[in-house]
């Protein structure tokens, strides 16, 4: 299969620097474009938003509450900005052509958003590893991405999160 629109999503971590790298060999193999995407999610940068008057404030605090977390958003913008623009000079000069995006919006619902409206044929994504009651808790956004993207999906791990998965997997046919 070839594969000529890839949306990568990509956070600021050494698992979103794999991610990328991984992205761009594929790409320069298929000779395929990058959308490079990431996701702020605003109940992370601002916290819990209040109303005038809430819990006997009063109006000015509030003002300067807002004004305090829109600065913490500009920060997050621009930081994630600059990301996303070295990441698509990098895939310039190894020949492949990308562009970027940002939203915020929920991580799984926003790739996979994008990857239909951008008709990629491919997302290509970290993962945490994330499992159990934390992930029940948490949620997955590799495991939303798997069961509604509108493409093929590729998630990649860690090299620690790979060794410690096929410990368990030797573990437990060691038991059996």
């Amino acid at each position: 299969m070839t594969y000529s629109k890839i949306l990568v999503a990509i956070d600021q971590s050494p698992l979103g620097q794999a991610v990328f790298a991984q992205a761009l060999d594929l790409a320069k193999t298929q000779n395929a474009s990058l959308m490079l995407f990431h996701c702020l999610m605003p109940e992370v940068l601002l916290g819990p938003m209040l109303m005038p008057g809430e819990f006997g404030l009063s109006p000015h605090l509030i003002s300067q509450t807002y004004k305090v977390q829109q600065e913490q958003l500009d920060l997050q913008v621009s930081t994630v900005r600059e990301m996303l623009e070295h990441y698509t000079k990098v895939a310039a000069q190894q020949g492949v052509l990308a562009e970027f995006s940002y939203r915020c919006v929920d991580a799984g619902r926003g790739i996979c958003e994008l990857a239909s409206s951008w008709n990629a044929d491919l997302v290509i994504l970290g993962r945490r590893g994330i499992k159990g009651l934390t992930e029940v808790l948490l949620g997955s956004v590799s495991n939303y991405v798997l069961h509604h993207a509108s493409c093929s999906v590729l998630v990649v791990q860690t090299a620690t999160q790979q060794l410690g998965d096929q410990a368990k997997t030797a573990a437990a046919a060691a038991v059996t």
